[in-house]
C-alpha cells in the first residue's frame, strides 16, 4: 500500500485543479467498481453494487490539497500569491511549489528588519521565484495555481508527505475497493474536489447520490507532540472515530456502528473530539432531508504543512474497519 500512498501524495492537485490526481485515482480503481463517472464539479464517483436489501452508503475522501494562486507578476518576474485553502505563512519561507505544467518555484521574502526577524512573515511580504530573468520569461500567469513540492518519506511505521490531507483518505478508499469482494450495500466511493475551500465536491455529490449513510475519511489533529493542544488522539493508537468537530456532531448510530465494528474485529481505535475544522461529513449530513453521517479520521501531525505525518498501522486499521462495516448488514 505504501507504493500507492507515495504515488498519490506526490501528485499535483490543489483545490479546483484536481485533473492530474483524478486521472491517477481513476487508473488505480479501474475494474474495481461496477461504474465510474466524473460529475459536473469534477468529483470522481465509483459505484459498487450490492444486494437489494442493503443501504445506499457514501464514502468520501477529498482529492484536493492546499496551495497558492498567482495574483501578480512584477517586471523582474517575481510572483505575488494568495492562499488556496488553509495556508500557514510561517511554514512557507524557503519552501518549493510546483505548477500544473511542472514549473517549480521557491518562496522568498522581502527584506526583513532585525526587529521583525522573530515574527511570522505575512503572505503579502512573500513571493515566488521561478528563476525568470524578467516578466516576459515567466512560464506561468496570474490565476495559475501551485501546490507544495515535497517528496514522500517512509520512516518505517511513520510516513511523511505534503498532502496526507487527504490523499491518505483516498488511498484508504482505494484499498478498501481492492479488498471488498462482496457487500450487501450499494456503495459509492467518492473522491471529492474542493474540500479545502468549502466542502464543495461533497455537497454536490451527496445531493446526487442521496445516501442513506455517509462516512468521510480524512485526517485529524493530534495531542501527542511537546506542549501540544489537549486532545485524546495520538499516532499509532488506531483510527479515530469522530464524535464532534468544529461543524458537526456525528450521528450516534454511525459512531456506535464504527465503535462496535472496531471492537468486534479487534483493532484499536480512538474517539475524536476536534475543537475546530471539519470534513466532508458535515455537508453529507445536511444534504436533502438529512443523512446519518460520521467520519473515520487518521491522526496526523503537522496538518497543513509541507511535512504531514501519519502512522502506517492507523492507516491499515482504517482499511480493515471500513471493509468490515461494508461487509455486514447495517442497523443504526
Amino acid at each position: 500500500m505504501k507504493e500507492l500512498i507515495k504515488k498519490l501524495v506526490e501528485t499535483y492537485g490543489p483545490s479546483g485543479n484536481e485533473e492530474q490526481i483524478r486521472e491517477i485515482i481513476r487508473a488505480e480503481i479501474a475494474g474495481l467498481a461496477d461504474e465510474v463517472r466524473t460529475d459536473a464539479l469534477g468529483n470522481l464517483i465509483a459505484r459498487k453494487r450490492g444486494g437489494s436489501n442493503g443501504k445506499r452508503v457514501m464514502l468520501a475522501a477529498h482529492m484536493d490539497e492546499i496551495g497558492v494562486i498567482v495574483t501578480h507578476v512584477d517586471e523582474k518576474g517575481f510572483l505575488r500569491f494568495g492562499p488556496v485553502g488553509g495556508v500557514w505563512p510561517h511554514t512557507l519561507l524557503g519552501g518549493r511549489v510546483v505548477f500544473a505544467d511542472g514549473t517549480v518555484g521557491v518562496i522568498g521574502t522581502e527584506k526583513i528588519e532585525d526587529e521583525n526577524r522573530k515574527k511570522v512573515i505575512p503572505l503579502d511580504k512573500l513571493f515566488i521565484d521561478v528563476g525568470a530573468v524578467d516578466k516576459e520569461s515567466v512560464p506561468v500567469r496570474v490565476g495559475d495555481v501551485a501546490g507544495f513540492q515535497r517528496p514522500f518519506a517512509d520512516l518505517g511505521k511513520r510516513l511523511v508527505a505534503k498532502s496526507f490531507d487527504d490523499r491518505i483518505g483516498c488511498a484508504i478508499l482505494i484499498q478498501v475497493m481492492r479488498g471488498l469482494k462482496e457487500t450487501p450495500h450499494d456503495v459509492y466511493f467518492v473522491f471529492s474536489v474542493q474540500e479545502e475551500v468549502g466542502l464543495r465536491g461533497a455537497t454536490t455529490s451527496a445531493y446526487g447520490i442521496e445516501p442513506q449513510i455517509g462516512l468521510s475519511v480524512d485526517v485529524t489533529l493530534t495531542g501527542d507532540t511537546p506542549e501540544a493542544r489537549t486532545m485524546a488522539v495520538e499516532l499509532g493508537k488506531g483510527p479515530a472515530i469522530k464524535v464532534k468537530d468544529g461543524r458537526m456532531l456525528a450521528h450516534p448510530g454511525v459512531k456506535r456502528l464504527l465503535v462496535e465494528t472496531a471492537e468486534a474485529i479487534g483493532i484499536p481505535y480512538q474517539l475524536e473530539v476536534l475543537d475546530g475544522g471539519t470534513t466532508d461529513a458535515t455537508v453529507i449530513q445536511v444534504s436533502r432531508e438529512g443523512v446519518p453521517a460520521g467520519c473515520v479520521s487518521i491522526p496526523c501531525r503537522y496538518v497543513h504543512t509541507p511535512s504531514e505525518m501519519v502512522d502506517y498501522d492507523d492507516v491499515t486499521n482504517a482499511v480493515k474497519l471500513l471493509a468490515a462495516v461494508l461487509e455486514q448488514p447495517i442497523t443504526l
